[in-house]
């Protein structure tokens, strides 16, 4: 599989709302608006978005978090999905928690959501290593990006 692209997720962590509830930790999503409850699932997640956010300029009203899609007649829920300006689906993300390796299934279950989505990016991250591929729609082959793509302008 092809070297991961570098971000350090983890220093992200300090912009993260985190709060403490009894004896669980949530987060404050700035996205769907509310409080969830910290998973190892949701850390990468809330990770990763403060990254589209504040690193790579994505605005949040085009950003959409653990949105319902029909794939195959069955409904599933993607982590995390950026629109373009003209709101056609640009960026797909499926995030693992830290300790899930990415592998081939990984990818495969991306590109089956992405069926429905047709967004020319897709990411998978588990917070250490994140890979980023460029779907050719037409030929429907992929190439692997050397980094997450910015906003487009």
């Amino acid at each position: 599989m092809k070297k991961s692209i570098d971000i350090e997720l983890l220093e992200l962590r300090s912009h993260l709302d985190i709060r403490q509830r009894n004896d669980k930790q949530f987060v404050f999503d700035p996205i769907r608006k509310k409080l969830i409850i910290l998973q190892p699932e949701e850390l990468v997640r809330q990770l990763f978005l403060e990254y589209l956010i504040r690193i790579k300029k994505y605005p949040k009203n085009f950003l959409k978090v653990e949105t319902g899609i029909s794939v195959n007649k069955l409904q599933k829920r993607v982590d995390i999905l950026a629109y373009d300006k003209q709101m056609n689906p640009f960026l797909l993300v499926e995030c693992k928690a830290f300790n899930v390796d990415i592998k081939t299934e990984t990818f495969e279950q991306i590109s089956r959501y992405n069926i429905s989505l047709s967004a020319p990016y897709l990411v998978v991250s588990n917070g250490i290593q994140h890979f980023c591929s460029l779907i050719d729609l037409k030929s429907e082959n992929y190439s692997f990006a050397a980094s997450i793509p910015d906003y487009p302008e």
